[in-house]
C-alpha cells in the first residue's frame, strides 16, 4: 500500500512515478540490493525473534 500510494503521489507531483522499494515483496527489494538470500532469511530471522521476544516481555500476565 505504501509503494502504490508513494508511486501515485509521485506520478501526480513529478510526472513520473518513483518508488520506494526496488521489487515487491520485501526480499526481492534486498535481492536487487546485492544482499545474498541466506543472510536475507537469517536477518529476517533474528528480527522475527527479537519481535517475538519484545512482545511476551511486555505481556502483561494476571
Amino acid at each position: 500500500m505504501i509503494q502504490v500510494a508513494y508511486f501515485k503521489y509521485t506520478k501526480k507531483k513529478y510526472g513520473e512515478g518513483r518508488r520506494i522499494f526496488k521489487m515487491s515483496p520485501l526480499h526481492h527489494h534486498y535481492q536487487k540490493s546485492g544482499y545474498h538470500e541466506a543472510k536475507i532469511v537469517t536477518r529476517f530471522w533474528i528480527v522475527g525473534i527479537i519481535l517475538a521476544v519484545l512482545s511476551l516481555a511486555t505481556l502483561k500476565l494476571r
